[in-house]
Formats: structure tokens, C-alpha cells, sequence
């Protein structure tokens, strides 16, 4: 085990294990590939040189240097041709059966001191090294696809496995210029640990038909920065390797947050599984091709048309950073805006604000000083909402408190004029109680704007149960004006984006409180095998952690499932004051400004 993993063993020559050999290969291992398919074994023979000749025609690297590439890798039909390995990885299909008919072939093949690595994603390591003759040197070694282009890389020990394997492999992913990160054998380790688990609830929002597909994958691209929304993820990863990936998870933790949701097995036991069977959630324009084609649940174009009442005017009530950056997105957009605090001073900072805000945006080139003052002109600052009198849009954006929303709403009741919209801004709390608080609750609505309001393209519109068609259809129109993309949900706790992330923000803290990862690691891994723009603690630190246990506690309300409870540990840091950057000390520590 302490020889240099020189010559490499892939089993299984699949999109992963041909990932997988061009990685070694290029990196100067000699790659032995293995699959009992011929086909399989030819098509990653071409693959390899299809990648090489793309890195030549843009100049990575040389024809001798490409030719050196091919000459290192060599397929074969038979296990056997592992016997001078230094490292096997099997990336075979996913079943505990498969893997360890491979393993037991193996310890009858491979030198004593070779290291077996699985490339499972979910199933156990310590199971498949106790089937192994020699245990100690099995370990799990999990790439993620595409795996040229992944950073990541888990390296996974049992509590069998020789801390020399570990080391090894450790160094073999650095030469690669990957970034492994250690972890325990546990179902889905990190990334797909906290993943799928979230995956599996957007299966769920879409099966219970709360939104449609693009609205969901919609509003966690444009919500919370994603790469690709969850559906169309799932149709990339296989609906069928989700659902083995949750089995598994659920036999380990019993969270029901992990059990598959019933459409999986639906669509797997159906052959769609994604883009692979060239349909899944979406519709593909060949089995493998990753182009989206219409099908029967595509929404028609012309579904944003009319219907709607003229906006001419609106109303913003509150002075914090949401309530100006709504005011000056709508100010933008050529709506005369009322900006209304609870005093003419308020007001008037909020006003300052936002006339800083769109400095910043003339100096960065965005807009002109012309287009700057013509904005700041459209934004009235008022110290009362008696100034909503003819508003045709009211929009609330005050604290996050029932007892204070439904008060504003029945001054609003009584100020607006017949026919108004109002709107809230809420991100957690329920509409209808907002509505309720009026005499007039058809015209009440769910805004829900993301912060920073002129960045974020996302609005979650909310319609309750009392919500006229025509005032949907409103605010529809409204916030595309505003160049916005708007998406339709319910009225329920946390909406779209909240309902999804905060599980998985919940259970990545309850990882750190079992002690299974560090905060470091957790939010490499989603970085780097996630494609996340921030990690879930750097996340949850700018929230705040007081909000985001509120959301937590509005969610476990609302569906009751103990998986929802908040993490304990968040619950302490919270009563602690450790609330993250605002107080400096949130999951780590900020230098005070």
C-alpha cells in the first residue's frame, strides 16, 4: 500500500468509469479498463480520443502528448487483467450483488498489497469490505460527473479500512488535481447525503402537483443560484440511481424526508429515467441528449397574456433593505412608486438608500446619470401610508411578525382604493392570514421578493384559496414588466425555495452535530460536487441563524414530520447570540467591522 499507485484498474466502463480513465490517463497512470461489454470497452476507447483530440485543436496539449494518453489505456473483457494493478475502482452498477461478485473475483486476482476502491455513491463500504478477503484494503473512492470537470472527490474509510490505503488514495486524487475530502462510511456520505435529500422533496412538490416542474427548477436556479434546478438534476443523474441512492439512505437513517418519493419508483419502474431513456421529468430530444423538447406539460407561451388590472402606480410599505430595493426595482421598471415608513425621516433614508444604490449601478456602467435621476423621481418618500390612497399595487415589506402584517393590512383595507392589489412580501408566514385580516381578501397576494431585490430575478407568487383570478394574473404580468421571473405556488409554509432549502441547510447542521463531517468539508463538498455557489454554513452564517431557525420552526409546524425538527445545535448557537455575520460569531467567527 505504500508503493505509488502507478498502474490503475477501472471496472466498468460506463460514463463514470470512462470519466474516470481519461482523468488517470491524462494524468500519467497506466489505465487498465475493464467491462465484459465489447461495445462498452470501444466506446470508451473513442470517448478518450474524442477528448484528447478536442484538447489538441485548443492547444492543452500536443499530438505526441495525446498519442503517449491513448498508448496508456488498454481495455480488456476480463478481470483478469487486473492482476498487475496497483488500484482497482469498480464503478459498476449500483447493487450490493454486482459489486461484491466483482470483489470476491478480485481477492483471488490482485496482488496482497493492491487497494480496492468502490465508486458507490450510497451502498455501504463496510459491507462490501466484509465480503472482501482482505478488508483492510477496501475503501470507497466516489467521483462525481462529469468527472474532467468535478473538483471533488470523497474518499471514504470503513471502520476496517488501513490508514495507509486512505493516504494513498488521498495523494493518487491531489496528483489528479482533484480535492478529496475524508469521510466515514455512511449512506450518500456528504454531497449526496445532503442532496438527494433534497431532490427527493422536489420529486415530492412536483408529485404532489404544489408547482409545475419549470417553476420548481426555476426558482432554485434564480432563488439560490443552482446550477440546474432538481428535476432536470435528477433526469441527469437517472431517476433510477436517485431512487437507489434514497433506498439506501432510508435503510440507514429512517428519516422520511429520505424515503423515495412514490413518483421515482413510478417513473423508474416505467423505463423514464432521465435523460439516459431520453424522457424522465422532462421530454429529451433523444435517449442521452440533454436537449428539453416540448411535450403535453410544457406550459404555452401564450399562458402570461392579459386577463389582468392596469398598474399604474405603487405602493412599498417599509423602509428596510427589502422595502427600498422593491421601490427601486419598480422605480426602474417607469412605475410611479409611494415609498411609506412610519415616519417622513424613515422615509426619506430609505429614499437615500436607494439613490446610493443606483450610484453604485451609474459608476459600474449599468445605467446612465440620466436614467438615474429619472428613477429617483419616480419614488416618492411618505411618513404615512395614508399616501396609498391611489396606489393600484400596495406591496408590504415590514418585519416578519403576523401580528404586525395583519395590522398594516387592515390600515391598508381601509386607505386603498377599491380594486387595489395588495401584495405581501412574506417568505414564510401565510398569506391568508393576511388576507383575512381585510374585507376584501380576493385581492391579496403572495410578492415574494429575494434579497438583494434589483439582483435576484426570482418572485414566488403566492396565491391563496380567496385569490381572484384576475389579481394573479396581475401580478403575473406585473413582474415580468419588471423584468422579474415570476413562479406560481401555493399557499404553504416556505413556498418553493424555503420548503427546499432549509431541510437541507437543517440537515447539513445535524452532520456537523453527529460529528460525521467538518464545517470545512461540508461546504467544500457542496461547492465542489454540488456546483453550490456558497457551502451550507457560509449560507446559514449570511442569513442569519435566528431566521433561518424560524423558517425551520414555521416548516416542522406546518408538516409535522420529525425530520423537519430544527437541529439542536442550531437551537444553541441561536440562544447563544450566535446569530453569524451580523454578530460576528455565527458556525465561525467574522472580524467585527
Amino acid at each position: 500500500m505504500d508503493t505509488p499507485l502507478s498502474t490503475i484498474a477501472v471496472v466498468g466502463l460506463g460514463t463514470m468509469g470512462t470519466g474516470i480513465a481519461d482523468v488517470l490517463a491524462r494524468a500519467g497512470r497506466e489505465v487498465i479498463g475493464i467491462d465484459i461489454s465489447d461495445t462498452a470497452a470501444a466506446q470508451a476507447v473513442a470517448a478518450l480520443e474524442a477528448s484528447t483530440a478536442r484538447a489538441v485543436a485548443r492547444e492543452r496539449i500536443t499530438e505526441e502528448e495525446r498519442q503517449d494518453v491513448l498508448a496508456r489505456f488498454r481495455t480488456f473483457s476480463d478481470l483478469q487483467a487486473a492482476a498487475e494493478a496497483d488500484l482497482v475502482i469498480e464503478v459498476v452498477p449500483e447493487s450490493y450483488e454486482a459489486k461484491q461478485e466483482v470483489f470476491r473475483a478480485l481477492d483471488g486476482i490482485v496482488r496482497p498489497d493492491a487497494i480496492l476502491a468502490t465508486g458507490t455513491n450510497a451502498l455501504s463500504v463496510t459491507r462490501l469490505a466484509a465480503d472482501s478477503a482482505h478488508p483492510e484494503r477496501v475503501l470507497g473512492l466516489h467521483f462525481f460527473a462529469p468527472v474532467q470537470a468535478m473538483k471533488l472527490v470523497e474518499v471514504v474509510s470503513s471502520v476496517l479500512t488501513d490508514p495507509r490505503a486512505v493516504d494513498a488514495v488521498t495523494r493518487l486524487a491531489q496528483d489528479l488535481g482533484k480535492e478529496p475530502v475524508a469521510v466515514g462510511d455512511r449512506a450518500g456520505f456528504i454531497a449526496d447525503g445532503l442532496l438527494f435529500g433534497y431532490l427527493n422533496q422536489a420529486a415530492a412538490m412536483y408529485e404532489a402537483k404544489y408547482a409545475s416542474r419549470e417553476d420548481i427548477d426555476a426558482a432554485m436556479k434564480l432563488g439560490c443560484g443552482l446550477p440546474m434546478g432538481p428535476l432536470a438534476l435528477l433526469d441527469l443523474v437517472g431517476v433510477d440511481t436517485a431512487r437507489t441512492v434514497l433506498e439506501a439512505m432510508y435503510a440507514a437513517s429512517h428519516d422520511r424526508l429520505h424515503a423515495p418519493a412514490p413518483i421515482l419508483k413510478q417513473l423508474s419502474e416505467a423505463g423514464l429515467t432521465g435523460r439516459k431513456a431520453g424522457r424522465g421529468f422532462y421530454t429529451y430530444e433523444a435517449p442521452g441528449s440533454g436537449e428539453v423538447v416540448p411535450d403535453a406539460l410544457t406550459p404555452l407561451a401564450s399562458a402570461e397574456a392579459g386577463g389582468g388590472r392596469e398598474i399604474r402606480s405603487v405602493g412599498v410599505a417599509g423602509s428596510g433593505t427589502m422595502a427600498s430595493g422593491i421601490a427601486e426595482v419598480f422605480a426602474k421598471a417607469g412605475y410611479a412608486v409611494v415609498l411609506a415608513a412610519r415616519s417622513q425621516e424613515k422615509a426619506d433614508t430609505a429614499k437615500g438608500r436607494i439613490a446610493k444604490s443606483l450610484a453604485r449601478s451609474v459608476d459600474k456602467g449599468r445605467m446612465t446619470a440620466e436614467a438615474r435621476d429619472t428613477t429617483l423621481a419616480l419614488i416618492t418618500p411618505a411618513g404615512s401610508l395614508d399616501a396609498f390612497a391611489e396606489v393600484d399595487l400596495a406591496v408590504e415589506a415590514v418585519a416578519e411578525d403576523l401580528a404586525v402584517k395583519q395590522e398594516l393590512f387592515g390600515r391598508l383595507d381601509k386607505i386603498c382604493k377599491p380594486g387595489a392589489v395588495l401584495a405581501t412580501t412574506t417568505s414564510s408566514l401565510p398569506v391568508i392570514a393576511c388576507a383575512r385580516a381585510t374585507s376584501r381578501p380576493q385581492d391579496v397576494i403572495g410578492m415574494h421578493f429575494f434579497n438583494p431585490a434589483p439582483a435576484m430575478k426570482l418572485v414566488e407568487i403566492v396565491r391563496t384559496v380567496l385569490t381572484a383570478d384576475d389579481v394573479h394574473a396581475t401580478v403575473r404580468e406585473v413582474t415580468t414588466k419588471i423584468r422579474k421571473h415570476p413562479v406560481d405556488c401555493g399557499d404553504r409554509a416556505g413556498f418553493i425555495v424555503n420548503a427546499l432549502l432549509f431541510p437541507y441547510l437543517n440537515n447539513a447542521v445535524k452532520m456537523v452535530q453527529e460529528h460525521y463531517a467538518t464545517l470545512d468539508d461540508i461546504d467544500a463538498a457542496m461547492k465542489l460536487g454540488g456546483g453550490y455557489p456558497m457551502g451550507p454554513f457560509e449560507l446559514l452564517d449570511v442569513v442569519g441563524l435566528d431566521v433561518s431557525l424560524a423558517i425551520e420552526q414555521v416548516l416542522h409546524r406546518e408538516f409535522r414530520d420529525p425530520g423537519l425538527a430544527p437541529a439542536p445545535l442550531l437551537e444553541h448557537l441561536v440562544a447563544a447570540g450566535c446569530l453569524g455575520r451580523k454578530t460576528g460569531r455565527g458556525f465561525r467567527e467574522y472580524a467585527r467591522r
